[in-house]
Order: C-alpha cells, then structure tokens, then sequence
C-alpha cells in the first residue's frame, strides 16, 4: 500500500512534483542524444564499418530497452528521486545502495565540468579571443540559476533544448534520404545513382564491416557511452506530477525513437559518406567535421557548420542542465537516507534542494579548474574516473531489478499488481547486467590485443571500478550492514501527494 513521504515541516525536506508528461519524454531524450551522435558517430563507421556501427548500436539498443523496462517497473511502483541508491539499498545491501548513490553524484559532477570544458571549446569556433573560463563561468550561472529556481523550471529548459536536438535529427533524417533517393542534388550538381549507386558504400574496401569483432566492439562501448542518460527519468520520477501514468508512457515511447534517431542517423552516414572518408577518420574537436555537417553540406546547406556549432552548444548545455540536476537530486537522497550530511536535504519554498545545488556546483566548477592548472592530468583523471560510472549504474539498475521483482513474488505479491510490468524478466535484467558487465572489460580491448601496451592508460580507463568497489566494500567493512533478504525487502511504496508539494 503507498505511504506518503514522511516531511519536515521544520526544516522544509520535500521535493515538489512539478515536472509533467512532456517534461519526463524529453528528459529521456535530451540526456541520449548529444555529441555522441552529432560527432562521435563518424568515428564509429570509420571504425567499424556501416555494417559494424549499425550492428553495435543496435545491441546497445536491445541493452538500454531492458533496463529502461527494468527501472520503469521500479520507477513507477517508487518514484522517488534517489532510485538507484534507494533500489540498491532496499533489494540488494544498504552498502551497495551507498556505493551506487555516490557513484551516481560523481559521474554527473564531473559531467558538468566536462560539458563546462566543452562549451568554451564551442564558443572558441566563433570568439577565438574569449578565455575559455569566462564562457564556462557564464553557462555555469545560467545552469545554476535554472536549477534554482525550481524543478519545473529545469524540465521546461530541457524540454526546449532537446526540442532543439530532436528537430535537429529530424530535418538530418529527411534530408539525408532524399539525397539517398537523388530528390536533392549533392553540392549543387545533380546525382547520377545507378539503381545500387546507393549502396556502395557498403562495399568499399572491407565495408560493410571493418575491422572485424574488435572493430564492433570498440564501437560496442562509444554506442553504449552514447545511450547514457536514458536512465535520467528515473531520477526525475521523483518529481514527476503523475508518476504512475507519465512514466510508463515515457518508458514505452522513448525507448523507439532514441533508438530511431541512433538507427537511423547512422544508417544516412553511412549511404552518404564512405568510412574511408578522411574527415571521419580524423575525428577532433573541431564541428566542422562533424558527419552532420558534410551530409548538411552536400545538401547545399549554407553555413551547415555554424548551424551544428549552434546544435552541438544546445547539447552541452542539455547534458550540463542535466547533470546539474540529477547530481543534486542524488546528494538530496543521499542526505535523506542518512547517508550524506543532513543539510544536503534541505529545500526551498520551491522544493529545490539548493544547499546539495550549490555544494554540487562548486565541486563542478573545482573539477573544471583543475583543467586549466598545469598540463590538467588532473581533470583527465577525474574525468577518466567517471569514466565507468554510467554502466556500474546501469549494471546496478538491472541487478535492483532482479531483487526486486524475487522480493515481490517472496512477500506474496502478483505481478499483475504492479502498475508496470516489465517484459523478458528474468532474462531482461539477466542479460542487460552480461552486456554491461563485456562494456566494462571491452575497456581494456586495446591492452588485450596488443595496440596500447601503457599500463597508465588501462589503469586510467579502470580506475572508477577499484573506486566504486573500495566505496563499497568500505561501507559494509564499517556498517556490517548485511545483504537483504528478498522475504525481508522493504516494498514500502513512498508517494509524495498533494498535501505535502
């Protein structure tokens, strides 16, 4: 039965629900669709080939949609804002919880000083002259200031910076298939297609697949870093107006059109653009090269890399608004759990934790200044650092899942009792954790086949798995918190209601 949140009126601990349906849709999307499809999609078919992309991102696809069924039928039977840290601690060990909710603050904290760092590398395209700090110092105050004011506000901004993605992708999309079907010229002169001209870069050198096995499976791991932030609505259930309706339908939609967008998106590049192209081969920081904006060119698209600049700082401010949110709203549950100071779960009027904001802000903004200090091995580390945090939370999801759907048949429950099902389980959340579990050891492909011999490199690469395991295994050390019993899980449903927004 729900129970309502217990609030402390005293020292104002609530979140308020304010984020609706069209907020939760384009959270989803606009934390999958970034630079890992406007730029880094070039570089995978360079790697692997159109055959070898396609193939991983579509694996990626079936991984990500049996978590999101996972975390939609944990999200919506407890919405809260904590999940993975509550999911963890309620069906697996409160130290696990632990290690997986600070995991989860870390990864989207350094994110934003990561996108901070992009930003000012957007801005350089047009301002060369401009310190790369004061740009990420601006964007800094703008993310900061949205996310004070309330969560509504939050899920209004990034409703309109993914509707910026989206529409993005769309005009890409159709665009690319009628230069495909020859209805638009390429650069100004007619295309001459022979019936299977549209295939043959398809057949280029070793197209459609390059490389082989380890050529899919270093695009395995870009594909797999590309779909991260899918799992953003289940931090956003939390404050989700009607979480037992806006999230199953945001579960069952999403899911299709990221992966439309992926699928698709890549399937365009490669009919349009060769893998053996030098601009997709020599991938950098520079947008210009962007495989987005040669199709836009080819299609006599004036100023294509302007408009991508203008996209792709659109996305870094999305992904940064975003982990802004979703690192504080982790340290909010944290706090309430006990397992951060309490101060961190205090609100305002509003319901915006914003002590756990700021402290999280200032961490952001150390984490980036440690770029500018020295040759920055520093932030390199941290960033590598975070580097395996989205899959150690997404292995974590799938694990919660599995205890918690053992929990509820333990307890006497029936399935048809839960507002959302979850389809292919056990075997959803089984394979979900095996394809996360080959992700995080594909890190250490180039060490095993004799490309990078740099043992600095793989300990780079590694780093956050000894990180979150010692956070772990600390805790319990401390605690002697023993592992939850699936007779003895705790299924309280914890639903905010009307009386206490």
């Amino acid at each position: 039965m729900a129970a309502s949140q217990p609030t402390d009126t005293a020292t104002n601990t609530s979140l308020q629900r304010s984020l609706k349906g069209r907020h939760l849709n384009m959270i989803a999307i606009g934390g999958a669709i970034g630079t890992g499809l406007f730029v880094a999609s070039g570089e995978t078919i360079s790697t692997a080939g159109p055959g070898g992309a396609l193939a991983a991102y579509a694996l990626i696809g079936v991984m990500v949609f049996l978590l999101m069924q996972s975390l939609g039928e944990m999200a919506t039977y407890m919405p809260v804002a904590g999940s993975f840290e509550e999911y963890g601690t309620r069906f697996i060990s409160p130290s696990f919880g632990f290690a997986l909710g600070w995991n989860y603050w870390y990864n989207w904290a350094i994110t934003v000083a990561a996108e901070l760092a992009a930003a000012s590398l957007v801005m350089r395209y047009w301002l060369p002259d401009v310190p790369a700090w004061i740009w990420s110092a601006i964007f800094l105050a703008i993310l900061f200031g949205i996310n004070a004011l309330s969560a509504g506000a939050y899920g209004e901004g990034e409703f309109w910076f993914a509707s910026i993605k989206v529409v993005t992708v769309l005009v890409f999309l159709a665009v690319g298939l009628l230069i495909i079907v020859g209805i638009i010229r390429s650069g100004g002169e007619a295309i001459s297609y022979t019936p299977h001209a549209p295939f043959a870069n398809w057949h280029t050198g070793e197209a459609p697949f390059v490389n082989g096995f380890f050529g899919m499976v270093s695009v395995f791991m870009i594909a797999g870093f590309s779909f991260q932030g899918t799992e953003l609505v289940g931090v956003a259930a939390g404050e989700a107006a009607d979480p037992e309706k806006a999230l199953p339908r945001a579960i069952r939609t999403i899911f299709w059109r990221i992966l439309l967008f992926y699928i698709g998106a890549i399937a365009v590049i490669g009919f349009l653009i060769p893998y053996t192209a030098p601009e997709l081969l020599n991938p950098s920081s520079d947008i210009s090269i962007s495989p987005f904006t040669l199709v836009f060119r080819n299609a006599g698209i004036l100023a294509a890399a302007s408009i991508m600049n203008a996209v792709i700082l659109t996305s870094v401010l999305s992904a940064g608004n975003s982990g802004l949110y979703a690192s504080t709203r982790m340290l909010y549950a944290l706090a309430k759990s006990g397992k951060a100071p309490a101060v961190f779960a205090r609100t305002t009027r509003r319901g915006v934790p914003l002590v756990a904001l700021v402290a999280t802000t200032l961490i952001g903004a150390a984490c980036f200044l440690s770029s500018l200090i020295g040759d920055g091995a520093a932030y390199t580390w941290l960033v590598s650092a975070s580097g395996l945090a989205g899959f150690i939370t997404w292995l974590g999801i799938a694990w919660s899942h599995y205890r918690f759907r053992r929990a509820y048949l333990a307890q006497g429950h029936d399935v048809s009792e839960l507002p959302f099902k979850a389809s292919f389980y056990p075997a959803g959340p089984i394979v979900a954790m095996v394809m996360c579990a080959i992700v995080i050891v594909g890190q250490a492909q180039g060490f095993i086949t004799g490309e990078d011999h740099d043992p600095i490199t793989l300990l780079s690469s590694f780093i956050g798995l000894p990180l979150f395991l010692a956070v772990w295994w600390g805790h319990k050390l401390v605690t002697r918190a023993p592992a939850v019993e699936a007779a003895n899980a705790d299924l309280t449903r914890y639903v905010t209601t009307s009386e206490n927004r």
